[in-house]
């Protein structure tokens, strides 16, 4: 499967953003995603994943009520919606998917996009 992650950008403090996955090749619905950051001199980190069906969520606890993952698998899509952006939350954001289950391990993972940035000003 191939991601493509898009939707990052310049934003104030306090505003919102919403990145987007769009897949292609294999079945997408049959695939866990998640989404990781990294900021500079940081390693990647596990923000939000979402289970193949959608029935399942998890959050890191820095994003917890501030940004939400969706899902449409008629149009191989998932969508992070990011809300009371922070500049800590400045990085560059990837989606990942893996065809077993969601976790919160990058080594996990299999397919990556090619990461999008959200730089969030003071």
């Amino acid at each position: 499967v191939q991601l493509q992650a898009f939707g990052g950008g310049l934003v104030q403090a306090g505003g919102s953003l919403r990145l987007s996955c769009a897949a292609s090749g294999q079945t997408f619905s049959r695939y866990a995603v998640a989404w990781f950051r990294q900021a500079p001199g940081n390693e990647r980190e596990f923000v939000i994943g979402i289970s193949w069906s959608g029935g399942t969520v998890d959050y890191a606890e820095s994003v917890k009520g501030r940004f939400t993952i969706s899902r449409d698998n008629a149009k191989n899509t998932v969508y992070l919606q990011m809300k009371s952006l922070q500049p800590e939350d400045t990085a560059v954001y990837y989606c990942a998917a893996e065809s077993l289950r969601m976790t919160r391990r990058y080594e996990d993972y299999g397919y990556w996009g090619q990461g999008t940035k959200v730089t969030v000003s003071s």
